[in-house]
C-alpha cells in the first residue's frame, strides 16, 4: 500500500485534517489501548504533523514532530500512530522511515529522542534508537526514553 504524505505545521493543517488526526488519536491512544488521558494537551500547535493519506484520502498513519527543545532537549517525534484498519500493510515501518526522514528535512541531522511505549523497543531499536535510563509508567503504560543519534 502506498501512502501520500505530507507534513504541516498546526497552522497549515485544515479542519478535516485536523479532525482527522485528533479521531484517530482518540481510537487508538484513548479507546483502543484504553487510557484515559489528555490527548489533547496544548503540544499540537507547536508540532509539525506528518500525515500519511490513502489514495481515497483515508487518515492511515500519523506522528507528531517537534524541533528540539519543545518536547526534549533533542528533536522529537510523537504520537506515532498507524490506523487499525491498516496495520496489516507494515506501514509502521514506513511511518517511522518518513518521520525520521521528515526531523532530519525540517531541523537538519540531529539526534531525535522518543517516549517509547515498551513494547516497541525492539521496532525502535531497528531504526537506531537506543535506551536512556530506566523505564517509567505513563498514563499506566510502560514506557521509556529512546534517542537515535545524528545520522550526520
Amino acid at each position: 500500500m502506498t501512502l501520500i504524505w505530507t507534513t504541516k505545521p498546526f497552522s497549515a493543517l485544515t479542519l478535516p485534517e485536523l479532525y482527522a488526526l485528533l479521531q484517530l488519536r482518540s481510537e487508538v491512544f484513548v479507546v483502543e489501548q484504553t487510557c484515559a488521558f489528555q490527548d489533547i494537551d496544548g503540544h499540537d500547535q507547536a508540532a509539525y504533523h506528518l500525515l500519511g493519506h490513502t489514495e481515497t484520502g483515508e487518515l492511515a498513519a500519523y506522528t507528531r514532530l517537534f524541533a528540539a527543545g519543545i518536547s526534549y532537549p533533542e528533536a522529537s517525534i510523537g504520537r506515532v500512530v498507524v490506523s487499525p484498519q491498516f496495520r496489516r500493510y507494515g506501514l509502521g515501518r514506513e511511518l517511522l522511515r518518513q518521520s525520521i526522514a521528515a526531523v532530519e528535512q525540517l531541523f537538519g541531522p540531529q539526534p531525535i529522542q522518543i517516549g517509547a511505549q515498551l513494547y516497541l523497543k525492539e521496532f525502535y531499536e531497528s531504526f537506531g534508537f537506543q535506551q536512556l535510563g530506566e523505564g517509567y509508567l505513563e498514563d499506566g503504560i510502560p514506557h521509556i526514553h529512546m534517542v537515535r543519534p545524528s545520522s550526520a
